[in-house]
């Protein structure tokens, strides 16, 4: 009796399955969603967004005349980073700062040549520089400030024989940001598509009126959420995979952890993201309100609090309060370790265990909101 149960629910189950099957073939916004939007989202992010800054342009105050003041300054007109101003003496220069004309300015004051080269001072600190940025745009005047130390670097490193330096860059040695955006754009593909490809489901089902229909059969509620789930899990699935194929193969994203750990992770991700567009859709009732809410609360929010672009540890205790409960903030960490750092499992296994957490919470309360009966 037990086993023609099981049996029984196993039939009701791949019923639902093959209809919610036949229903995404017939319906191409699911398509759409899970396979056009990511290449969209990649291809307009991966181009269009960047933390780099090209073509700063950048003033230097040549006060010194000698040799490596020259060289220096060179070293900076050769930059592609810089479009650079030389002039003579640094009050030609703030005007232009004050203005917004530039973004930097380096002083090389007089002395510094002889004081570099001179045996009393056996290293470059006894040879000023003064470097001044713009702090009207904070991140850009931190750039500006990171490329100069970088170039200064470089060119202590070559032409100095009284200071060595080894900078090193661990996991992205080209300082490429589309490294760190194409990752955290993943993520944000996945928690969109999660959620919104499961919060018009039941809503559809109750626009179209065949909800009743479906409450009316001996189908239980952990049947319907199951019917619902498998579906949209696969479609997911399989997008993930195609941004993965694209970010590496259109974008050249390295990607140095294992096929098998990620499937883990958009594994429990997924659990998470299509129980929370479950969660929306069973509440609405209403495809058009069901799809504002999916944007609302996994779109925006994984944009803002997952890492993405803003750093969490910066935020204030509230955001990084919510952010701790956002499923996208952990997808974020677990993805750009398995893109630039391999499979490291004290990085990946707290974030899966979290994303474990979340996901059963959220079927649990999808389970619990899901009709059982016609009111």
């Amino acid at each position: 009796m037990f086993e023609r149960q099981k049996v029984s629910a196993f039939l009701r189950v791949w019923a639902l399955v093959k209809k919610e099957r036949l229903q995404i073939v017939r319906d191409p916004s699911s398509i759409i969603i899970a396979f056009v939007l990511p290449a969209v989202l990649l291809f307009l992010f991966g181009f269009g967004l960047t933390l780099d800054a090209k073509n700063i342009r950048f003033g230097i105050a040549l006060e010194d005349q000698g040799w490596a003041a020259r060289d220096l300054a060179m070293a900076f007109t050769g930059s592609s980073r810089f479009q650079t101003v030389v002039v003579p003496a640094r009050q030609e220069l703030f005007p232009r700062v004050v203005a917004g004309e530039l973004k930097g300015v380096l002083v090389i004051p007089n002395g510094f040549s002889a004081a570099l080269y001179t045996p009393a001072f056996p290293d470059s600190a006894a040879a000023p520089l003064q470097l001044l940025t713009d702090g009207v745009l904070p991140n850009t005047a931190g750039m500006v400030q990171n490329y100069s130390l970088e170039v200064i670097s470089l060119w202590a490193g070559l032409g100095s024989q009284n200071l060595i330096l080894e900078p090193r860059f661990w996991y992205n040695s080209e300082i490429e940001s589309r490294y760190s955006i194409i990752p955290g754009i993943m993520a944000l593909i996945m928690a969109l598509i999660g959620t919104m490809l499961t919060s018009l489901v039941v809503a559809r089902e109750w626009e179209q009126g065949t909800m009743e229909a479906l409450l009316s059969t001996p189908v239980s509620a952990f049947e319907i959420l199951l019917g619902k789930l498998i579906p949209y899990y696969m479609l997911a699935m399989f997008s993930t995979f195609f941004s993965l194929a694209v970010a590496v193969g259109f974008f050249g994203i390295p990607f140095r952890g294992s096929l098998l750990m990620l499937f883990c992770v958009a594994s429990l991700f997924m659990l998470s993201s299509l129980g929370q567009g479950l969660i929306i859709s069973t509440v609405a009732k209403n495809q058009y309100v069901a799809s504002f809410a999916a944007l609302m609360s996994a779109f925006l929010p994984a944009v803002l609090l997952s890492g993405f672009v803003f750093e969490i540890e910066s935020m204030p205790t509230f955001q990084r309060a919510v952010a701790a409960v956002l499923p996208a903030r952990y997808l974020v960490t677990c993805l750009k370790t398995l893109f630039l750092a391999g499979d490291v499992m004290g990085i990946l296994l707290p974030n899966m265990l979290k994303l474990a957490a979340l996901g059963t919470l959220f079927l649990g309360v999808t389970l619990r909101h899901t009709p059982k009966r016609l009111d």
